[in-house]
């Protein structure tokens, strides 16, 4: 039996553009253990993957003590391979030192020397990110494109069906990163768009979100808007995602919620672009950004603040002619 590692201990995202590895790992290999690394908190995505025996967590707060932990954990299962996705040292780390036949990863990881095979992974080249991932795995499988997926619990399901007694429209304001998250003023701006429609609006995100979507429910001042952020586990926000009939999300985990579902998903590009390769995969998606500015994109992942003062590519979005 082969017995492989999945690394990913990024960000939500970058777990779910992860799980088309396994995919493709079990349609050579059906009989194999998949084993994956996550950052803590991300385990929870994927709780309901039969595809996958163990999955490991990675403690960033205690980033010492948890790599040796993890380390101690994995050295004896002997795996045939590693495949590190995540591009920095912590990872690398873990790698190098899990005592596996074979190691692949990116170049860019600082321990990449140790790894069997090193692949690029280079930021706008027309490939989408799954793709880069994709070719991690090809030394060991002949690899296909595939939608990543995530996998709903009956519990999950049940819960949300309370939300879905009227037709509904998600929307998922925040992200870790300021410039890749669109005003608050075009939100409560989309908010009345919909509000005309007498749509019910559901305001998702995490704990941390809370008090944005707050924020921008209190200015929208309308009966058809409620406040989710914090009250849904990861999976139950990608139950309700799943049969919306619009979310609006900016470039962010949301995102590939819906590209896991087959969402319908409409996302707004802010500081970053589609073309780094983490666009939307939905059957029925939508990009809107604003284009031909000097400065975007300014940075892979965003920042804090707009680098030059004026945040042009989120307050000059158009919602004019957004489909409702």
């Amino acid at each position: 039996m082969k017995k492989f590692l999945i690394i990913q201990t990024a960000f939500i995202g970058d777990v779910i553009l992860a799980t088309p590895l396994l995919e493709n790992l079990k349609e050579k290999f059906p009989n194999s253990q998949i084993d994956f690394l996550v950052k803590k908190g991300n385990e929870l995505l994927l709780l309901n993957d039969r595809r996958i025996n163990n999955v490991f967590v990675f403690d960033k707060a205690r980033k010492i003590t948890s790599i040796y932990k993890i380390i101690r954990s994995i050295r004896p299962k002997k795996y045939d391979a590693v495949f590190n996705l995540h591009r920095f040292v912590s990872s690398g780390f873990i790698t190098c030192f899990s005592s596996a036949k074979s190691k692949f990863g990116f170049r860019k990881n600082p321990f990449s020397f140790c790894y069997n095979k090193a692949f690029p992974h280079e930021i706008g080249n027309g490939l989408h990110e799954i793709e880069r991932n994709l070719n991690v795995i090809s030394e060991v499988v002949e690899t296909f494109s595939v939608r990543p997926k995530l996998f709903l619990s009956s519990s999950d399901e049940d819960f949300v069906n309370q939300y879905k007694s009227t037709e509904f429209v998600c929307m998922a304001p925040a992200s870790v990163w300021f410039t890749k998250q669109m005003p608050e003023g075009k939100w409560v701006e989309l908010i009345k768009k919909h509000a005309e429609q007498a749509q019910k609006i559901y305001l998702i995100g995490g704990p941390s979100d809370i008090e944005l979507c707050e924020r921008i429910l209190k200015k929208c001042d309308s009966g058809n808007v409620e406040n989710l952020a914090g009250k849904l586990t990861l999976l139950q926000s990608a139950a309700l995602m799943r049969d919306s009939k619009m979310n609006y999300v900016n470039d962010s985990g949301p995102l590939h919620f819906a590209s896991a579902l087959n969402a319908p998903v409409t996302a707004f590009f802010c500081s970053t672009t589609p073309e780094f390769g983490f666009g939307p995969l939905s059957d029925l998606s939508e990009i809107i950004e604003v284009k031909n500015l000097a400065c975007k994109p300014c940075g892979l992942h965003g920042h804090k603040e707009c680098p030059q003062g004026h945040f042009n590519c989120g307050n000059l979005i158009n919602l004019t002619n957004i489909k409702i």
